[in-house]
């Protein structure tokens, strides 16, 4: 299967669950020319009229102090796995399956199909667990 398989780094910032809320920090990328791969927004069910935003990638210096300056932080955390390739039927399932035949524990685990391609974000606990999923992922 030809993957396009790449640890990366995810950004998170509060935001405030009312209106605008999220608008606002995208906006502030959005002004530093910033082209978001993903976005991913909820609300923080634990603390009323706060929420959570998490953004990939930032490139480059004018992006990082912008986002910085937005309240982003790269999560430390989490550590993130892009898979990107040609869709077909039963995938996650089959990467999901690989990943926990090798005693993995995913974090977070997101998914989209645009056109005949999809796109997988999978948050692992570590940087090692990031790293023999990525080479898990690469072999299928």
């Amino acid at each position: 299967m030809d993957l396009i398989v790449e640890r990366v780094d995810v950004w998170t910032a509060g935001i405030d669950d009312k209106p605008g809320g999220l608008a606002k920090v995208l906006a502030g990328l959005k002004d530093t020319g910033a082209d978001l791969d993903f976005v991913i927004a909820r609300r923080a069910p634990d603390k009323p009229g706060a929420g959570v935003v998490f953004v990939t990638p930032l490139r480059g210096d004018k992006e990082v102090r912008a986002a910085t300056a937005l309240g982003f932080n790269v999560t430390r955390s989490i550590k993130s796995v892009r898979v990107e390739g040609e869709n077909k039927p039963g995938l996650a399932a089959e990467v999901t399956e690989k990943l926990a035949a090798a005693g993995l524990n995913l974090h977070g685990f997101s998914g989209a199909v645009i056109g005949t391609r999809f796109i997988l974000y999978i948050g692992l606990d570590s940087g090692e667990d990031a790293a023999k999923a990525a080479d898990i992922i690469e072999k299928l």
